[in-house]
């Protein structure tokens, strides 16, 4: 898959890096014990981490607030996913499991406090365009409701945008019966490109030991 990247957010973001993974003939369903166990322990963990602190004062969360507020969208209105994940879960609102691919997407997010999406590559028609949102763009989000574009981080193909670090589009969802998907790793700017593509890598390979298939990653952003 093509990914074509904006001049306007490596001027606005100089060290900006996306991990860009790619998984033909996959399997999706019910997570394995294995992933639930983790997620739910996980979870528990950062709530007793995050006792007496904010969730704003996390490196990985305070790094993707200052991304959305450089580019012109309100942190405080407009939360990435990271955060929402983590404000869940300072609430003691545990995540509960979905299918393996979200739950796979939730963890990495917790893990590394970066917003992680999927999206059914069947459903996609190129070239995919990574760039900032225009005034009067919108789409249907996975949060069931018409979603502003404007002045988001966004993925787009020639349909309109399907992806965001803030909630992703419903037209491009990945579920049971997708076997061909493309996954974005919103990598923190301050992430060097060793540790970029080591993180990029674990979570594919994680993700075919479960589901699969097979796979290829690309940085953009490191040479």
């Amino acid at each position: 898959m093509e990914i074509q990247l904006s001049s306007e957010i490596t001027k606005l973001i100089p060290h900006f890096k996306l991990g860009v993974i790619e998984y033909k003939n996959i399997t999706i369903g019910d997570s394995p014990q294995m992933l639930r166990g983790r997620l739910q322990l996980f979870q528990e963990s950062i709530y007793f981490d995050l006792e007496g602190k904010s969730v704003t004062d996390l490196p990985g969360i305070q790094e993707w607030r200052k991304i959305f507020k450089l580019i012109g969208k309100d942190p405080n209105r407009y939360r990435h996913s990271a955060e929402a994940l983590y404000r869940r879960v300072h609430k003691q609102n545990y995540l509960s499991s979905v299918q393996s691919a979200i739950d796979l997407n939730n963890f990495f997010s917790l893990k590394y406090q970066v917003p992680v999406g999927i999206y059914d590559l069947d459903l996609l028609q190129g070239p995919v365009k990574v760039r900032i949102g225009m005034e009067g763009e919108e789409y249907i989000g996975l949060n069931g409701r018409k979603n502003s574009a404007a002045h988001l981080l966004l993925t787009s193909d020639q349909k309109g945008p399907f992806g965001t670090p803030f909630v992703d589009s419903e037209r491009t969802a990945v579920t049971n019966t997708t076997k061909n998907a493309l996954q974005i790793v919103y990598i923190r700017p301050s992430t060097d490109c060793t540790n970029a593509h080591k993180m990029t890598e674990s979570l594919m390979n994680m993700f075919v030991q479960i589901h699969g298939g097979e796979a290829s990653y690309q940085i953009i952003g490191c040479l």
